[in-house]
């Protein structure tokens, strides 16, 4: 189970923020999408990520004003990234170590995909709810 395996079920673009984008901008972003996260690219290439942790940090050092930053000046640059051949165990195993919850997918340099832990958790557990389900079915004929 790899990476890419979850990548390939999803449609759509990653959901992505630019680095002269305002933390106030990406605040809305992660809001009209439910997420706790973006990646920060300049063309394909990823040049740091800005998560809900960046968010409550902000607010309590600078006040409201951090919304008026860009996220060049605040997000997390040179992120872990993972390419998509990477096993799903691989990439929880480096998430939980690191203390991130999401991650980034890049190959050949450029953004190709985005995952958060509990991505590869939920993808974890169908695949071992569908080898019992196979294993009942096998047993039961």
């Amino acid at each position: 189970m790899t990476i890419g395996a979850i990548l390939r079920e999803r449609t759509g673009a990653v959901i992505s923020a630019g680095p002269n984008d305002t933390v106030r901008i990406v605040v809305d972003l992660l809001a009209q999408n439910r997420i706790g996260a973006v990646p920060v690219v300049e063309g394909d290439s990823i040049v740091g990520i800005f998560s809900e942790r960046d968010i409550v940090r902000l607010l309590s050092s600078y006040g409201p004003e951090a919304l008026d930053r860009s996220l060049d000046e605040v997000m997390t640059k040179s992120p872990v990234t993972c390419d998509p051949s990477m096993a799903v165990i691989g990439a929880l195993s480096q998430m939980t170590q690191k203390r991130i919850r999401h991650l980034p997918v890049v190959d050949g340099g450029r953004i190709v995909g985005f995952v958060s832990i509990g991505d590869l958790v939920k993808y974890r557990i169908d695949r071992i709810e569908a080898e019992a389900a196979a294993m009942r079915d096998y047993i039961a004929s």
